[in-house]
């Protein structure tokens, strides 16, 4: 009976593996998501309106942590494979189609226009591969601004419908928080269970050392361009919800300056790690709220300057916490979270 809390030993492969390990981390993970989901009973608008901006971002940048974090590729282009996610559900959603059906779909046709700015991941990769990724921050919106103005809204951009499910309308900061923390969690699931797949360890290996991941036989063209979807795939969803739930869309939201963010929040939460997206974007996004809170009492300081405060105070604190990051904490606040749980399963002796 004793050894019951000597411990936790693994008897089976299959316990070695399992993501829960035991009984008291079940009650923990299921007591989160009761807590989770039960949320929009007792919160207001305004936290659940901060919370479904987080979970729209969280999908967005565990696809391209698949694609930074574990495969070691570049892309500035997350924000432009979200477009092609939030206009495709648009449209979708506007000839018909219902929302459950239009969000997979959003996520396949940016899976495959992220296969298609992928290709030249086999001659090139760093500097260069960001600067081809770059391209389609650029060729994206253009052609959504452009072409096709009747099908896609040109400058103006387009309205778009609430989701519904029978009498139910997802049109309020409740309601929404649903079908978006719902695929934050399906999301976050499926990424932590790719790194333990032979897709998964290819992609390290990859990232690691490209040359060695070959002479083991790895294809790396093939996986890079898996890594590749995957990441827009994850955009195309979190365009989806961006576009259901904030009912209107034009070109300009999903700008290049989006996509640095998303890039500085996998880096800030730790790259090729499930949870590195969640506490990076957390971390950002309130970092964001606390600077437009804060810049009302600065322009009093200030008051020249108060007309350019707000534009400029967001990127200058988001530039100093991502350098700060970088010097002091390099990978990133998922690492300092094993740290301290390292720590506690230690004490008294976590010195």
């Amino acid at each position: 009976m004793a050894l019951r809390f000597a411990g936790d030993f693994d008897t089976t492969y299959a316990h070695d593996m399992a993501v829960i390990r035991n009984r008291g981390q079940w009650a923990l993970t299921i007591a989160f998501l009761v807590a989770l989901f039960g949320l929009p009973f007792v919160a207001s608008g305004e936290i659940l309106g901060m919370i479904n901006l987080i979970g729209i971002s969280i999908v967005a940048v565990q696809g391209l942590n698949i694609l930074v974090g574990y495969t070691g590729q570049i892309s500035l282009g997350q924000a432009a494979f979200m477009s092609v996610g939030a206009y495709t559900s648009a449209v979708l959603v506007k000839g018909g189609v219902p929302f459950w059906f239009a969000l997979p779909i959003a996520g396949l046709v940016a899976g495959l226009v992220g296969l298609l700015f992928g290709l030249p991941s086999l001659r090139i990769k760093g500097f260069y591969l960001a600067m081809a990724t770059l391209a389609a921050q650029f060729i994206i919106p253009w052609f959504f601004r452009n072409v096709r103005a009747d099908l896609f809204g040109g400058m103006p951009g387009l309205r778009v419908a609430p989701p519904t499910l029978g009498s139910l309308v997802f049109n309020s900061q409740e309601t929404m928080y649903f079908p978006i923390i719902g695929t934050v969690v399906v999301c976050t699931i499926i990424a932590k269970n790719i790194a333990r797949t032979r897709l998964g360890r290819a992609l390290v290996a990859i990232r690691d050392n490209d040359l060695a991941a070959e002479v083991l036989g790895i294809q790396q063209f093939a996986y890079k361009l898996r890594a590749f979807f995957l990441c827009a795939f994850y955009a195309g969803l979190a365009g989806s919800l961006w576009a259901h739930y904030a009912r209107a869309i034009n070109p300009e939201q999903f700008s290049l300056v989006q996509s640095v963010w998303y890039l500085g929040m996998v880096i800030v939460g730790g790259m090729g790690s499930a949870l590195g997206p969640i506490l990076g974007t957390t971390f950002v996004r309130l970092l964001d709220e606390f600077t437009i809170q804060f810049s009302p009492m600065l322009s009093k300081i200030f008051p020249e300057a108060e007309a350019n405060m707000l534009a400029a105070l967001g990127p200058i604190v988001f530039g100093l916490a991502l350098m700060l990051f970088l010097v002091f904490e390099p990978r990133g606040l998922a690492h300092r979270w094993e740290l301290l749980k390292a720590a506690w399963r230690l004490r008294p002796f976590a010195h």
